[in-house]
């Protein structure tokens, strides 16, 4: 086995290096972070059928889900926003979409979270949200 000298000229085999403390190998944790991008909101809920009896299950903190519509016949970049049921809530709006759909197009894992919820009337609920890479 080969031997490596360490700082304090004592000889440490390659085992001993690997070990942690207690014979136990040490071994990186994934390295796991949610980045955050930019603030923003909630586009087209005043068009999503039956969101009066949803938005009392749309709550400050929610996790969303986004997927990318390349499909969608008014906006190429579009960008589909679930809620944590995976229930339609709305969109990216269009005027921010541009920059998270490439993101998403090459791979990347966006995601939201909701930052404030109003009822503004009778057919529109306000979502403001925090939109994050996951890396």
């Amino acid at each position: 086995m080969n031997d490596i000298t360490a700082i304090d000229g004592n000889q440490k085999g390659l085992l001993s290096i690997l070990h942690g403390k207690g014979g136990d190998i040490e071994l990186p944790e994934p390295f796991e972070r949610e980045i955050f991008l930019f603030d923003t909101y909630v586009a087209g809920t005043s068009h999503i059928e039956g969101m009066n009896e949803l938005e009392p299950y749309i709550n400050i903190g929610d996790h969303l889900t986004f997927q990318r519509e390349p499909n969608n016949p008014y906006d190429k970049e579009a960008i589909l926003v679930k809620n944590k049921d995976g229930i339609k809530i709305g969109y990216v709006p269009q005027k921010d979409n541009v920059v998270f759909a490439r993101l998403m197009d090459a791979g990347k894992l966006l995601f939201g979270k909701i930052t404030s919820k109003e009822i503004k009337n009778s057919s529109w609920v306000k979502i403001d949200m925090k939109i994050y890479l996951k890396e």
